[in-house]
């Protein structure tokens, strides 16, 4: 049964991949963006922290999907 599991450390590794290269695209347009629109450094770093912050995880909460929480699930039913 172990041999079930195998899949997950490169699965999450994938999210979180995919994950820090939406968070990086989001920063980078938004400070480009600011910087045109005429922030300083300082401000456009402000508005590409804020772009991370507001960036929608849904798409990558439904890739990860109920998979993620019945596999919890199953390992807190199965421990007592």
């Amino acid at each position: 049964m172990a041999d079930d599991n195998t899949d997950e450390p490169d699965r999450g590794r994938a999210l979180a991949e995919a994950v820090r290269t939406a968070c990086a695209e989001a920063a980078r347009e938004a400070y480009n963006d600011a910087s045109i629109r005429g922030l300083c450094s300082e401000g456009a770093a402000e508005v590409a922290v804020g772009a991370v912050r507001a960036l929608d995880l849904t798409p990558f909460v439904d890739k990860a999907g109920p998979e993620e929480e019945d596999t919890a699930t199953d390992r807190n039913h199965n421990s007592g």
